[in-house]
Protein backbone atom coordinates (compact mmCIF):
# COMPACT_ATOMS: atom_id res chain seq x y z
CA UNK A 1 0.00 0.00 0.00
CA UNK A 2 1.45 3.39 -0.93
CA UNK A 3 2.17 6.05 1.66
CA UNK A 4 -0.47 8.30 0.07
CA UNK A 5 -3.33 6.09 1.29
CA UNK A 6 -1.98 4.85 4.63
CA UNK A 7 -4.51 5.92 7.25
CA UNK A 8 -7.07 7.14 4.71
CA UNK A 9 -10.63 5.77 4.79
CA UNK A 10 -13.44 6.34 2.29
CA UNK A 11 -16.75 6.29 4.22
CA UNK A 12 -20.14 5.83 2.55
CA UNK A 13 -23.56 6.09 4.14
CA UNK A 14 -25.70 8.17 6.44
CA UNK A 15 -25.29 11.71 7.76
CA UNK A 16 -28.18 12.71 10.01
CA UNK A 17 -29.20 15.42 12.46
CA UNK A 18 -29.58 13.97 15.97
CA UNK A 19 -31.67 15.69 18.63
CA UNK A 20 -30.47 14.10 21.89
CA UNK A 21 -32.67 14.29 25.00
CA UNK A 22 -31.36 13.28 28.43
CA UNK A 23 -33.98 11.50 30.57
CA UNK A 24 -33.94 9.58 33.84
CA UNK A 25 -35.37 6.42 32.27
CA UNK A 26 -36.48 5.34 28.82
CA UNK A 27 -40.24 4.71 29.06
CA UNK A 28 -41.60 1.23 28.40
CA UNK A 29 -45.12 2.43 27.58
CA UNK A 30 -46.75 5.50 25.97
CA UNK A 31 -46.31 8.40 28.38
CA UNK A 32 -45.32 12.07 28.48
CA UNK A 33 -41.91 12.73 30.05
CA UNK A 34 -39.63 15.75 30.38
CA UNK A 35 -36.00 15.85 29.33
CA UNK A 36 -33.26 17.40 31.48
CA UNK A 37 -31.24 18.58 28.50
CA UNK A 38 -31.42 18.87 24.71
CA UNK A 39 -28.58 18.86 22.20
CA UNK A 40 -28.50 18.98 18.40
CA UNK A 41 -25.52 17.27 16.76
CA UNK A 42 -24.62 15.55 13.54
CA UNK A 43 -24.91 11.77 13.57
CA UNK A 44 -25.20 8.76 11.30
CA UNK A 45 -23.04 5.61 11.37
CA UNK A 46 -20.66 6.31 8.49
CA UNK A 47 -20.57 10.08 9.07
CA UNK A 48 -19.77 9.69 12.77
CA UNK A 49 -17.18 7.05 11.93
CA UNK A 50 -15.55 9.54 9.55
CA UNK A 51 -15.27 12.09 12.36
CA UNK A 52 -13.79 9.44 14.66
CA UNK A 53 -11.17 8.66 12.00
CA UNK A 54 -10.26 12.33 11.57
CA UNK A 55 -9.97 12.93 15.32
CA UNK A 56 -7.75 9.86 15.71
CA UNK A 57 -5.29 11.24 13.22
CA UNK A 58 -6.47 9.54 10.05
CA UNK A 59 -7.84 11.04 6.87
CA UNK A 60 -11.55 10.54 6.19
CA UNK A 61 -13.58 11.13 3.04
CA UNK A 62 -17.36 10.96 3.42
CA UNK A 63 -19.80 10.17 0.61
CA UNK A 64 -23.55 10.36 1.12
CA UNK A 65 -26.84 12.05 0.31
CA UNK A 66 -28.67 14.91 1.99
CA UNK A 67 -31.50 17.24 1.13
CA UNK A 68 -30.59 20.70 -0.05
CA UNK A 69 -32.04 22.30 3.06
CA UNK A 70 -30.76 24.08 6.17
CA UNK A 71 -30.08 20.78 7.94
CA UNK A 72 -28.10 19.45 5.00
CA UNK A 73 -25.97 22.59 4.82
CA UNK A 74 -25.31 22.42 8.56
CA UNK A 75 -24.35 18.76 8.48
CA UNK A 76 -21.90 19.30 5.63
CA UNK A 77 -20.33 22.27 7.41
CA UNK A 78 -19.99 20.29 10.66
CA UNK A 79 -18.16 17.47 8.89
CA UNK A 80 -15.86 19.89 7.09
CA UNK A 81 -15.04 21.62 10.38
CA UNK A 82 -14.02 18.23 11.79
CA UNK A 83 -11.52 17.81 8.98
CA UNK A 84 -13.61 15.36 6.95
CA UNK A 85 -13.40 15.66 3.15
CA UNK A 86 -17.00 16.19 1.95
CA UNK A 87 -16.48 16.51 -1.80
CA UNK A 88 -18.63 13.36 -2.32
CA UNK A 89 -21.46 14.48 -0.03
CA UNK A 90 -24.27 15.46 -2.40
CA UNK A 91 -27.23 17.69 -1.53
CA UNK A 92 -30.43 17.07 -3.53
CA UNK A 93 -32.91 19.94 -4.15
CA UNK A 94 -36.49 19.33 -3.08
CA UNK A 95 -35.65 16.63 -0.52
CA UNK A 96 -35.45 16.51 3.28
CA UNK A 97 -32.26 15.66 5.14
CA UNK A 98 -32.45 12.76 7.62
CA UNK A 99 -33.18 13.41 11.30
CA UNK A 100 -33.59 11.51 14.55
CA UNK A 101 -34.65 11.99 18.16
CA UNK A 102 -32.57 10.06 20.70
CA UNK A 103 -33.45 9.48 24.36
CA UNK A 104 -30.43 8.75 26.58
CA UNK A 105 -31.10 7.54 30.14
CA UNK A 106 -29.04 7.67 33.34
CA UNK A 107 -27.39 4.34 32.49
CA UNK A 108 -26.19 5.61 29.12
CA UNK A 109 -28.67 3.44 27.20
CA UNK A 110 -30.60 4.91 24.28
CA UNK A 111 -33.82 4.86 22.28
CA UNK A 112 -33.64 6.19 18.70
CA UNK A 113 -36.46 7.31 16.41
CA UNK A 114 -35.07 8.10 12.95
CA UNK A 115 -36.48 9.56 9.74
CA UNK A 116 -35.06 9.31 6.21
CA UNK A 117 -36.69 10.79 3.13
CA UNK A 118 -37.88 7.71 1.19
CA UNK A 119 -37.72 9.67 -2.09
CA UNK A 120 -34.06 10.66 -1.77
CA UNK A 121 -32.45 9.47 -5.05
CA UNK A 122 -30.60 6.18 -4.60
CA UNK A 123 -28.73 6.09 -7.91
CA UNK A 124 -24.96 6.06 -7.36
CA UNK A 125 -23.80 6.72 -10.94
CA UNK A 126 -22.30 10.06 -9.81
CA UNK A 127 -20.09 8.37 -7.17
CA UNK A 128 -16.80 8.01 -9.05
CA UNK A 129 -13.85 8.77 -6.75
CA UNK A 130 -10.38 8.30 -8.18
CA UNK A 131 -9.04 6.98 -4.86
CA UNK A 132 -10.64 4.96 -2.07
CA UNK A 133 -7.72 5.39 0.31
CA UNK A 134 -6.40 2.47 2.32
CA UNK A 135 -9.79 1.08 3.40
CA UNK A 136 -13.51 1.70 2.89
CA UNK A 137 -16.31 1.75 5.44
CA UNK A 138 -20.00 1.52 4.51
CA UNK A 139 -23.22 1.43 6.49
CA UNK A 140 -26.55 0.04 5.25
CA UNK A 141 -28.39 3.32 4.66
CA UNK A 142 -27.56 3.70 0.95
CA UNK A 143 -27.24 0.21 -0.57
CA UNK A 144 -26.50 1.43 -4.10
CA UNK A 145 -23.61 3.64 -3.02
CA UNK A 146 -22.28 1.06 -0.57
CA UNK A 147 -22.34 -1.80 -3.08
CA UNK A 148 -20.62 0.27 -5.76
CA UNK A 149 -17.91 1.30 -3.31
CA UNK A 150 -17.40 -2.21 -1.91
CA UNK A 151 -17.13 -3.72 -5.38
CA UNK A 152 -14.66 -1.05 -6.46
CA UNK A 153 -12.59 -1.63 -3.32
CA UNK A 154 -12.60 -5.37 -4.03
CA UNK A 155 -11.12 -4.79 -7.47
CA UNK A 156 -8.40 -2.61 -5.90
CA UNK A 157 -7.57 -5.06 -3.11
CA UNK A 158 -8.64 -2.63 -0.37
CA UNK A 159 -10.05 -3.77 3.02
CA UNK A 160 -13.82 -3.36 3.19
CA UNK A 161 -15.66 -2.75 6.48
CA UNK A 162 -19.45 -3.03 6.70
CA UNK A 163 -21.36 -1.54 9.64
CA UNK A 164 -24.34 -3.90 9.69
CA UNK A 165 -26.95 -2.43 12.02
CA UNK A 166 -30.74 -2.70 11.73
CA UNK A 167 -31.83 -1.82 8.19
CA UNK A 168 -35.07 -0.71 6.55
CA UNK A 169 -33.91 -2.27 3.26
CA UNK A 170 -34.82 -5.79 2.05
CA UNK A 171 -32.65 -8.64 3.29
CA UNK A 172 -31.58 -9.39 -0.28
CA UNK A 173 -30.01 -5.93 -0.59
CA UNK A 174 -28.30 -6.28 2.78
CA UNK A 175 -27.04 -9.75 1.82
CA UNK A 176 -25.33 -8.31 -1.27
CA UNK A 177 -23.44 -5.86 0.95
CA UNK A 178 -22.50 -8.57 3.44
CA UNK A 179 -21.18 -10.63 0.53
CA UNK A 180 -19.17 -7.72 -0.90
CA UNK A 181 -17.43 -6.75 2.36
CA UNK A 182 -14.55 -8.67 3.94
CA UNK A 183 -14.87 -7.25 7.50
CA UNK A 184 -18.53 -7.37 8.60
CA UNK A 185 -19.43 -6.19 12.09
CA UNK A 186 -23.10 -6.40 13.08
CA UNK A 187 -24.86 -4.80 16.00
CA UNK A 188 -26.70 -7.38 18.08
CA UNK A 189 -30.14 -6.25 16.76
CA UNK A 190 -28.74 -6.05 13.23
CA UNK A 191 -27.47 -9.64 13.35
CA UNK A 192 -30.80 -10.85 14.67
CA UNK A 193 -32.71 -9.02 11.94
CA UNK A 194 -30.43 -10.29 9.17
CA UNK A 195 -30.08 -13.91 10.28
CA UNK A 196 -33.48 -14.40 11.87
CA UNK A 197 -31.80 -16.08 14.84
CA UNK A 198 -31.48 -14.92 18.45
CA UNK A 199 -28.50 -17.26 18.91
CA UNK A 200 -25.29 -15.30 18.32
CA UNK A 201 -23.15 -18.14 17.00
CA UNK A 202 -25.91 -19.47 14.76
CA UNK A 203 -26.50 -15.97 13.39
CA UNK A 204 -22.82 -15.35 12.69
CA UNK A 205 -22.40 -18.71 10.96
CA UNK A 206 -25.45 -17.99 8.81
CA UNK A 207 -24.04 -14.57 7.87
CA UNK A 208 -20.47 -15.74 7.17
CA UNK A 209 -19.22 -15.90 3.59
CA UNK A 210 -16.02 -17.52 2.23
CA UNK A 211 -14.36 -14.16 1.50
CA UNK A 212 -14.78 -12.77 5.02
CA UNK A 213 -11.69 -12.03 7.08
CA UNK A 214 -13.88 -10.99 10.02
CA UNK A 215 -17.56 -11.55 10.74
CA UNK A 216 -18.56 -10.43 14.20
CA UNK A 217 -21.05 -8.63 16.39
CA UNK A 218 -20.62 -5.86 18.94
CA UNK A 219 -22.47 -6.35 22.22
CA UNK A 220 -22.00 -3.31 24.44
CA UNK A 221 -19.80 -3.93 27.46
CA UNK A 222 -19.21 -7.50 26.25
CA UNK A 223 -17.20 -6.12 23.34
CA UNK A 224 -16.76 -7.92 20.04
CA UNK A 225 -17.67 -11.55 19.38
CA UNK A 226 -16.49 -13.06 16.10
CA UNK A 227 -16.20 -16.35 14.32
CA UNK A 228 -12.82 -17.97 14.85
CA UNK A 229 -11.39 -21.41 14.35
CA UNK A 230 -13.13 -23.71 16.79
CA UNK A 231 -15.98 -21.39 17.76
CA UNK A 232 -16.61 -17.82 18.91
CA UNK A 233 -13.81 -15.52 20.03
CA UNK A 234 -14.41 -12.52 22.27
CA UNK A 235 -12.47 -9.33 23.01
CA UNK A 236 -13.86 -7.17 25.79
CA UNK A 237 -13.29 -3.42 25.95
CA UNK A 238 -11.75 -1.72 29.00
CA UNK A 239 -14.20 -1.47 31.88
CA UNK A 240 -15.56 2.08 32.12
CA UNK A 241 -18.45 3.93 33.74
CA UNK A 242 -20.64 4.63 30.71
CA UNK A 243 -22.48 7.94 30.60
CA UNK A 244 -23.56 7.92 26.93
CA UNK A 245 -23.38 5.00 24.49
CA UNK A 246 -24.60 7.04 21.49
CA UNK A 247 -21.96 6.81 18.78
CA UNK A 248 -19.95 4.01 20.44
CA UNK A 249 -20.64 1.52 17.65
CA UNK A 250 -19.82 4.14 15.02
CA UNK A 251 -16.55 4.88 16.83
CA UNK A 252 -15.73 1.16 16.86
CA UNK A 253 -16.30 0.79 13.11
CA UNK A 254 -14.35 3.94 12.30
CA UNK A 255 -11.40 2.84 14.43
CA UNK A 256 -11.43 -0.62 12.85
CA UNK A 257 -11.39 0.84 9.33
CA UNK A 258 -8.56 3.19 10.30
CA UNK A 259 -6.54 0.30 11.75
CA UNK A 260 -6.99 -1.63 8.50
CA UNK A 261 -6.01 1.42 6.46
CA UNK A 262 -2.83 1.54 8.55
CA UNK A 263 -2.21 -2.16 7.76
CA UNK A 264 -2.32 -3.17 11.42
CA UNK A 265 -2.83 -6.81 12.41
CA UNK A 266 -6.50 -7.58 13.01
CA UNK A 267 -6.02 -8.34 16.72
CA UNK A 268 -4.48 -4.91 17.30
CA UNK A 269 -7.23 -3.31 15.26
CA UNK A 270 -9.90 -4.93 17.43
CA UNK A 271 -8.17 -3.82 20.65
CA UNK A 272 -7.84 -0.29 19.23
CA UNK A 273 -11.52 -0.22 18.28
CA UNK A 274 -12.62 -1.47 21.70
CA UNK A 275 -10.55 1.20 23.44
CA UNK A 276 -11.92 4.00 21.24
CA UNK A 277 -15.53 2.85 21.78
CA UNK A 278 -15.06 2.50 25.55
CA UNK A 279 -13.53 5.96 25.85
CA UNK A 280 -16.39 7.43 23.81
CA UNK A 281 -18.89 5.93 26.30
CA UNK A 282 -17.26 7.93 29.11
CA UNK A 283 -18.07 11.19 27.34
CA UNK A 284 -21.55 12.65 26.72
CA UNK A 285 -22.89 13.93 23.44
CA UNK A 286 -22.78 11.25 20.77
CA UNK A 287 -20.37 12.57 18.12
CA UNK A 288 -19.26 15.35 20.48
CA UNK A 289 -17.85 12.69 22.82
CA UNK A 290 -15.60 11.02 20.25
CA UNK A 291 -12.00 10.96 21.51
CA UNK A 292 -8.99 12.34 19.73
CA UNK A 293 -5.59 10.65 19.51
CA UNK A 294 -4.24 12.49 22.57
CA UNK A 295 -7.19 11.44 24.76
CA UNK A 296 -6.82 7.85 23.60
CA UNK A 297 -3.09 7.86 24.40
CA UNK A 298 -3.84 9.03 27.95
CA UNK A 299 -6.55 6.39 28.31
CA UNK A 300 -4.43 3.58 26.85
CA UNK A 301 -0.72 4.35 26.47
CA UNK A 302 -0.42 1.31 24.20
CA UNK A 303 -1.94 3.46 21.45
CA UNK A 304 0.28 6.49 21.91
CA UNK A 305 2.03 7.77 18.77
CA UNK A 306 -0.33 5.94 16.39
Amino acid sequence: MSDSVQGEVFCVGLAIQDIIMSVAEIPSQPVKIYARSRREVGGGPAATASVAIARLGGKAVFAGRLGEDAVGQTLREELSQEGVDTRWLKLFPGHHSPGSVILVDDHGERLIVAYADPNLPGDAAWLEPESLGGAVLCDLSWPEGALKTLQSATSRGIPRVLDADISRHPRQQVAALVEAADHVVFSRPGLMQFSGSEDMEEGLRWAARPGHRLVGVTDGAEGLHWLAEGGIANARPPLVAAVDTVGAGDAFHGALALALARSWPLERGIAFSNAVAALKCMMPGGRAGLPDAAALARFDPGFANT
